[in-house]
């Protein structure tokens, strides 16, 4: 139960990101600017904390390209997708976003042999539906192809990261140091966005720096260190379901704070797409524990016989 309460705060928590970011673009703030304040914020309040706990950040030499290439990828993911809100509701991005366990499994079985079930192709093809029927949320206005095309960059940048990340040699490192040094290279690509595309623009009010503040601490900080716990205590797979919380999440919190429009079509379309990565993530220990049973039973058959 302590993992479980756990990884609904995580999940929650990372489901708050319009919640800080959507007030920052009415006081003017671009995405570049305001993640690259969330970026900066996060690495120092996490390497505040870790460095409270005795833990060193200390990296080799052979270390630093991959995380800085971790780093790159992540903040891209970010990147597009706070520009998608832009362009379309804030909960809508978020559901989409969530395809990106479907992606994972697409790029194991293409570039990776990992074999796929039907099970996944079934879930691939119920995620797309559940996107059909988001793509006219409101049933009359059609959601903006390029809000689409940024959410899908920014599932396929996260699904990279993740995939990186677990075969790559880091894994061994703890997920404290990994996470301040991706976040920490991840800031970089903000720092030449702002010196070399966009200007970085300052903190325009108190309530600005507020919010700025929150999306650093809650869905960046707090999120990353609850879902280590959680990891811990009821294992990824179970985590990452609960992981469904975060669109659901973002959509609440733009229906009610945002006055966002829901409809039965966002509702059915919402529902398709947290089935299928829900059964993405759980169907494969699934269906191990139906084979392992099956292959069980048959054992004690030939005994018997």
């Amino acid at each position: 139960m302590k993992g479980v309460l756990f990884g609904i705060i995580a999940s929650v928590a990372y489901g708050t990101n319009p919640l800080f970011s959507l007030p920052l673009y009415d006081e003017g703030m671009n995405p570049d600017s305001v993640l690259f304040y969330r970026f900066a914020f996060a690495s120092l309040l996490l390497g505040v904390l870790l460095i409270s706990k005795g833990e060193s950040l200390k990296i080799t030499k052979k270390e630093v390209f991959p995380l800085f290439v971790f780093g790159v990828i992540f903040s891209l993911s970010s990147l597009f997708l706070f520009q998608s809100f832009l362009y379309m509701d804030a909960g809508i991005a978020s559901t989409i976003l969530f395809i990106y366990p479907v992606l994972v499994a697409v790029i194991m079985t293409l570039f990776f042999k990992e074999k796929a079930s039907f099970l996944t192709f079934g879930c691939i093809a119920l995620s797309l539906v559940g996107i059909a029927l988001l793509y006219k949320g409101d049933g009359q206005t059609a959601l903006s192809n390029k809000g689409l095309i940024l959410v899908a960059f920014s599932a396929l940048a996260y699904s990279l990261y993740i995939i990186g990340v677990g075969h790559s040699s880091l894994r061994t490192m703890s997920i404290g140091k990994m996470t301040f040094w991706v976040i920490f290279f991840g800031m970089f690509v903000f720092i030449v966005r702002t010196k070399l595309l966009i200007e970085l623009q300052f903190i325009p009010s108190y309530r600005a720096g507020l919010n700025l503040l929150g999306v650093a601490i809650i869905p960046t900080v707090i999120s990353i260190l609850f879902i280590n716990i959680a990891v811990k205590y009821i294992g990824s797979t179970s985590t990452a379901i609960i992981g469904a919380l975060e669109p659901v999440t973002a959509l609440l919190i733009g229906v009610l704070v945002f006055q966002e429009q829901i409809t039965a079509r966002i509702i059915l379309g919402v529902l398709l797409i947290l089935i299928a990565v829900t059964l993405v993530v759980a169907g494969k220990p699934l269906m191990n524990d139906i084979h392992k049973r099956i292959a069980h039973r048959n054992q004690r058959f030939r005994r018997l016989v």
